[in-house]
């Protein structure tokens, strides 16, 4: 850059500036996330793929792998102070790391663990390297590239719809339905809060926002239907509160009865609430799930069987062969993300998990009242909580939801800072 140059760049207002340092660490993070999506897979090796395919899908990884140690060396010491500031998660990757000394498959705790501390990179340096306005644009346009490509594949290509099981359903990009739902489900709250946080691209934004719910529809999945619509909830309950004192606390006091009424009803009412879902009273046999687990984890329950060491056992007469057995049928997961840590880390990485989850949740109710990141944050815990429930999404590698909960934690509790 020549001197006249550089003395014109300098005297633009900052908010005109454009650091390319910046605009290249946007561009690496958007491709880690679509590679944490898992929506490249179904387009690139279709629905069945062999040794040599999963091979090079755990290669795919590697770039995202490589773009987190990139953004890192950008401001290795904000990482660094950023990281210590969350010991909750310092302590959860620590029991993480150690069941691989007790684990039924060490080499799969390795090699998964690797991954585990890659995704879990990619969050911190999102949150770190971006304030809240980019940092929520970053992830739109990771789910706004997503929610088009699904759109294209379910009207015009021969994967994007489903052919077995739900015959029609679209699932643009994903292996089934219930992926995509939950996918914009997730993305309809982003687009939302990133309207409000970037206002001058608002239109574009809430447009995608449309297109999220349509696809929700169109996956035909009530329960990601039910997740958009809390999610909604959540973002228009943090708009109220951020209206002023008055309506901050009106709007409070709605959101506890609502959700002390919505309490009630699941708990007096749960058949109708089962039945509106289209499920059954084993929510399409997780409870089998859950209480074939349980027993596994009465075997070890202090130390669980090692991280994602589990669900891959060939053994025959390790702990997924009994779970099959005691389910009736073979499970890929606990389909609950606090069993899902009991089994694999034991008590140690359940309380952790808890006391991380617990302090993001926390730390996130009270910027509802502080800062403008709540409109991110709080929609996508309520999305995050509820999945959590009947999916194993936490403490996940190679995954977008977990690398999203990181930023958010790490953001949350450092704040905007230049």
């Amino acid at each position: 850059m020549t001197w006249a140059a550089a003395s014109w760049e300098a005297g633009r207002p900052a908010a005109h500036r454009i650091d390319v340092w910046d605009v290249l660490a946007f561009g690496m993070l958007v491709m880690s996330l679509l590679l944490y999506s898992q929506g490249w897979i179904l387009p690139i090796f279709g629905e069945s793929f062999d040794e040599a395919s999963s091979a090079a899908i755990r290669n795919a990884y590697l770039p995202a792998y490589a773009a987190g140690v990139a953004v890192l060396a950008m401001r290795p010491w904000d990482t660094a102070m950023a990281t210590l500031r969350q010991p909750f998660l310092l302590a959860l990757l620590a029991v993480a790391a150690l069941s691989m000394v007790w684990s039924i498959a060490p080499d799969a705790t390795v090699r998964r663990l690797v991954a585990l501390f890659a995704t879990t990179l990619t969050g911190v340096v999102l949150a770190v390297r971006f304030r809240w306005a980019t940092m929520a644009e970053i992830m739109a346009t990771t789910l706004g590239l997503l929610a088009v490509a699904s759109f294209v594949a379910g009207l015009v290509l021969p994967f994007g719809r489903m052919t077995e099981l739900f015959p029609g359903a679209w699932r643009g990009v994903w292996m089934e339905k219930n992926a995509l739902g939950g996918t914009m489900a997730m993305a309809f709250s982003i687009f939302g809060a990133t309207a409000l946080l970037v206002p001058k691209r608002a239109w574009l934004w809430w447009s995608l926002a449309g297109l999220a719910l349509g696809l929700v529809l169109l996956s035909t999945s009530k329960t990601s239907l039910v997740s958009l619509g809390l999610g909604g909830a959540a973002l228009a309950f943090v708009w109220i509160c951020r209206r002023g004192a008055a309506s901050g606390v009106a709007a409070t006091w709605a959101a506890v009865t609502g959700a002390a009424l919505l309490a009630a009803f699941l708990l007096f009412a749960a058949d109708v609430f089962l039945e509106l879902l289209g499920k059954d009273a084993t929510l399409t046999g997780r409870t089998k799930i859950w209480a074939a687990v349980m027993r596994q984890i009465e075997e070890r329950p202090w130390t669980g069987f090692g991280y994602s060491a589990v669900w891959d056992d060939k053994s025959g007469w390790g702990p997924l062969a009994w779970i099959t057995k005691d389910a009736g049928f073979k499970a890929q997961h606990a389909h609950n993300s606090w069993l899902e840590q009991w089994l694999g880390m034991g008590l140690g990485g359940l309380i952790a998990w808890a006391l991380f989850y617990g302090q993001t949740v926390l730390a996130a109710l009270v910027a509802v009242f502080r800062e403008k990141g709540a409109y991110l944050a709080l929609p996508f815990l309520v999305i995050y909580s509820l999945v959590s429930l009947t999916e194993s999404i936490a403490v996940s590698y190679n995954d977008l939801r977990w690398a999203i909960f990181v930023a958010l934690a790490v953001k949350l509790a450092g704040g905007d800072r230049e």
